[in-house]
């Protein structure tokens, strides 16, 4: 699968690189007029140590997600402290992800634009999987509703848009 992934003017790269710096360098070099950011440590990390069949599939899809966080720091400080009690406080969200087959799901914060990657059993789609998460799990309808008030689009998304989703490139 592609490493490098596209919405509109917004290229990723997504992948394992032996020096981010390196690489972030000859991007800034190279590309002088376009912005960098770094994602480098996610602030959430759901794994399948988190479900109770601990099997991972040995192929995974990526999907990428981004959107932005509100402008208002103290809700912004509530997301991010939601996720990170989310395990304990709401473990219907995790037994979601389990239940959907997720493999994991890492979020990522660069001031106020979130990436969320989503991985996948190779073969499967979100659009299958994704509908598991809420299956008998009323509480998942809860985060998710939650979760709007601190979430809005990325410059260039239509109004009342939220995350929107990044296509992989083609591999030459």
């Amino acid at each position: 699968t592609s490493s490098v992934y596209k919405w509109n003017d917004h290229y990723i790269v997504f992948d394992k690189v032996a020096d981010q710096f390196v690489l972030l360098n000859a991007l800034k070099k190279e590309l002088e007029e376009v912005t960098v950011r770094n994602y480098q440590d996610p602030f959430y990390d759901f794994n399948r140590n988190c479900c109770a069949d601990t099997t991972t599939s040995t192929e995974w899809e990526h999907i990428l997600l981004t959107a932005n966080l509100v402008a208002d720091k103290k809700l912004q400080q509530e997301y991010l402290d939601m996720h990170a009690t989310q395990f304990e406080k709401w473990p219907e969200v995790s037994n979601g992800f389990c239940n959907a087959s997720f493999q994991r799901l890492l979020l990522y914060r660069n001031g106020r634009q979130l990436m969320l990657v989503i991985s996948i059993p190779k073969g499967k789609t979100l659009a299958e999987l994704d509908p598991l998460t809420i299956k008998n799990n009323p509480r998942m309808n809860d985060w998710n509703k939650i979760m709007r008030k601190y979430q809005e689009g990325i410059p260039g998304t239509n109004p009342g848009d939220t995350w929107v989703f990044l296509t992989p490139l083609s591999k030459p």
